[in-house]
Protein backbone atom coordinates (compact mmCIF):
# COMPACT_ATOMS: atom_id res chain seq x y z
CA UNK A 1 0.00 0.00 0.00
CA UNK A 2 1.27 3.53 -0.98
CA UNK A 3 1.54 5.79 2.28
CA UNK A 4 -0.68 8.98 1.80
CA UNK A 5 1.62 11.90 0.91
CA UNK A 6 1.53 15.10 2.81
CA UNK A 7 1.75 18.53 1.14
CA UNK A 8 2.14 21.46 3.22
CA UNK A 9 3.58 25.08 2.65
CA UNK A 10 6.95 25.27 3.27
CA UNK A 11 8.39 27.11 6.50
CA UNK A 12 11.45 29.55 6.55
CA UNK A 13 13.43 26.62 7.92
CA UNK A 14 12.89 24.71 4.80
CA UNK A 15 15.05 27.51 2.79
CA UNK A 16 18.13 25.53 3.04
CA UNK A 17 17.06 21.90 2.56
CA UNK A 18 15.49 23.89 -0.74
CA UNK A 19 17.83 25.84 -2.07
CA UNK A 20 20.82 22.86 -1.75
CA UNK A 21 17.95 20.55 -3.48
CA UNK A 22 17.42 22.99 -6.19
CA UNK A 23 21.29 23.41 -6.48
CA UNK A 24 22.09 19.71 -6.77
CA UNK A 25 18.63 18.76 -9.16
CA UNK A 26 17.88 21.49 -11.06
CA UNK A 27 20.51 24.32 -11.07
CA UNK A 28 23.77 21.51 -11.63
CA UNK A 29 25.99 22.94 -14.37
CA UNK A 30 24.76 26.32 -13.85
CA UNK A 31 24.96 29.49 -11.48
CA UNK A 32 22.99 29.06 -8.41
CA UNK A 33 20.70 31.38 -8.03
CA UNK A 34 18.17 29.75 -6.06
CA UNK A 35 20.26 30.52 -2.99
CA UNK A 36 18.66 30.10 1.12
CA UNK A 37 17.78 33.73 1.17
CA UNK A 38 15.40 33.86 -2.09
CA UNK A 39 14.09 30.73 -1.38
CA UNK A 40 13.04 32.42 1.92
CA UNK A 41 12.00 35.53 -0.05
CA UNK A 42 9.65 33.35 -1.97
CA UNK A 43 8.01 31.21 1.15
CA UNK A 44 7.55 35.20 2.99
CA UNK A 45 5.69 36.37 -0.67
CA UNK A 46 2.45 37.10 -0.83
CA UNK A 47 2.25 35.97 -4.62
CA UNK A 48 3.98 32.78 -4.16
CA UNK A 49 3.17 29.23 -2.74
CA UNK A 50 6.53 27.01 -1.97
CA UNK A 51 5.24 23.03 -1.12
CA UNK A 52 6.92 20.58 0.14
CA UNK A 53 6.82 17.21 1.39
CA UNK A 54 8.20 16.24 4.66
CA UNK A 55 8.98 12.53 5.54
CA UNK A 56 11.26 11.20 7.78
CA UNK A 57 14.35 11.41 5.69
CA UNK A 58 13.53 14.95 5.88
CA UNK A 59 12.20 16.97 2.52
CA UNK A 60 11.24 14.51 -0.40
CA UNK A 61 9.94 17.61 -2.78
CA UNK A 62 8.89 20.81 -3.36
CA UNK A 63 7.78 22.99 -5.84
CA UNK A 64 7.50 26.89 -5.55
CA UNK A 65 4.66 28.89 -7.50
CA UNK A 66 3.91 32.32 -8.42
CA UNK A 67 1.14 33.90 -9.46
CA UNK A 68 0.81 36.90 -11.47
CA UNK A 69 -2.96 38.50 -12.70
CA UNK A 70 -4.33 35.23 -14.65
CA UNK A 71 -1.11 33.45 -15.14
CA UNK A 72 0.54 30.87 -12.77
CA UNK A 73 4.34 30.01 -12.97
CA UNK A 74 5.93 26.62 -11.80
CA UNK A 75 9.38 28.41 -10.96
CA UNK A 76 10.59 24.90 -9.51
CA UNK A 77 9.73 21.73 -8.91
CA UNK A 78 12.26 18.93 -7.63
CA UNK A 79 12.12 15.46 -6.01
CA UNK A 80 14.67 13.46 -5.00
CA UNK A 81 16.03 11.02 -6.82
CA UNK A 82 15.38 8.03 -4.73
CA UNK A 83 11.70 9.03 -4.20
CA UNK A 84 11.05 9.63 -8.47
CA UNK A 85 8.08 7.25 -10.00
CA UNK A 86 6.47 7.66 -6.74
CA UNK A 87 3.93 9.68 -7.18
CA UNK A 88 5.81 12.22 -5.30
CA UNK A 89 5.88 14.99 -7.92
CA UNK A 90 2.55 14.46 -9.16
CA UNK A 91 1.35 15.50 -5.32
CA UNK A 92 3.19 18.49 -5.62
CA UNK A 93 2.21 19.48 -8.85
CA UNK A 94 -1.49 18.76 -8.25
CA UNK A 95 -1.37 20.82 -4.84
CA UNK A 96 0.12 23.75 -6.65
CA UNK A 97 -2.72 22.99 -9.96
CA UNK A 98 -5.15 23.17 -7.43
CA UNK A 99 -3.96 26.17 -5.42
CA UNK A 100 -3.07 27.89 -8.75
CA UNK A 101 -7.02 27.31 -9.83
CA UNK A 102 -8.17 28.50 -7.00
CA UNK A 103 -6.56 31.52 -6.51
CA UNK A 104 -8.33 31.89 -10.59
CA UNK A 105 -4.73 31.08 -12.77
CA UNK A 106 -6.12 30.37 -16.26
CA UNK A 107 -2.86 29.14 -17.03
CA UNK A 108 0.33 27.80 -15.49
CA UNK A 109 3.30 28.02 -17.44
CA UNK A 110 6.98 26.10 -16.74
CA UNK A 111 9.94 25.53 -18.05
CA UNK A 112 12.24 22.77 -18.45
CA UNK A 113 15.75 22.16 -19.86
CA UNK A 114 15.41 20.86 -23.31
CA UNK A 115 17.84 18.01 -22.53
CA UNK A 116 16.05 16.99 -19.80
CA UNK A 117 13.59 14.41 -20.89
CA UNK A 118 12.56 12.82 -17.61
CA UNK A 119 11.07 16.65 -16.82
CA UNK A 120 9.26 16.84 -20.53
CA UNK A 121 7.88 13.52 -20.23
CA UNK A 122 6.56 14.30 -16.49
CA UNK A 123 4.51 17.84 -17.47
CA UNK A 124 3.71 15.82 -20.80
CA UNK A 125 2.08 13.51 -18.74
CA UNK A 126 0.22 15.32 -16.51
CA UNK A 127 -1.44 18.11 -19.22
CA UNK A 128 1.79 20.56 -20.45
CA UNK A 129 2.07 21.18 -23.69
CA UNK A 130 5.56 22.54 -25.14
CA UNK A 131 5.19 25.65 -26.96
CA UNK A 132 8.61 27.07 -27.95
CA UNK A 133 12.60 26.18 -27.69
CA UNK A 134 14.45 28.99 -26.37
CA UNK A 135 17.69 29.16 -27.28
CA UNK A 136 20.40 29.77 -24.47
CA UNK A 137 17.85 29.61 -21.99
CA UNK A 138 19.30 29.26 -18.83
CA UNK A 139 22.68 31.59 -18.34
CA UNK A 140 23.14 31.37 -21.55
CA UNK A 141 24.44 28.22 -21.56
CA UNK A 142 21.56 25.67 -22.32
CA UNK A 143 18.65 25.84 -24.35
CA UNK A 144 14.90 25.91 -22.67
CA UNK A 145 11.64 24.67 -23.71
CA UNK A 146 8.69 26.51 -22.30
CA UNK A 147 5.65 24.39 -21.61
CA UNK A 148 2.00 25.87 -20.60
CA UNK A 149 -1.20 24.00 -18.77
CA UNK A 150 -4.78 25.72 -19.21
CA UNK A 151 -6.89 25.21 -16.38
CA UNK A 152 -10.06 27.23 -17.65
CA UNK A 153 -11.15 28.99 -21.09
CA UNK A 154 -12.42 32.20 -19.37
CA UNK A 155 -11.37 34.43 -16.86
CA UNK A 156 -13.20 34.77 -13.64
CA UNK A 157 -15.35 38.24 -14.70
CA UNK A 158 -16.35 36.16 -17.96
CA UNK A 159 -18.43 33.29 -16.28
Amino acid sequence: MTPILHVSLALKSDASDIAGMSRELIEHGLPWTWRPERVSRAIAASNVNVAVIREQQGLSAFGIMEYWDEDAHLTLLAVRPVRRRQGVGTAVLRWLEGSAFVAGARRIRVEARRDNVAARSFYNEHGYHELVIRSHMYSGMLDGIQLEKWLRTTSAGDA
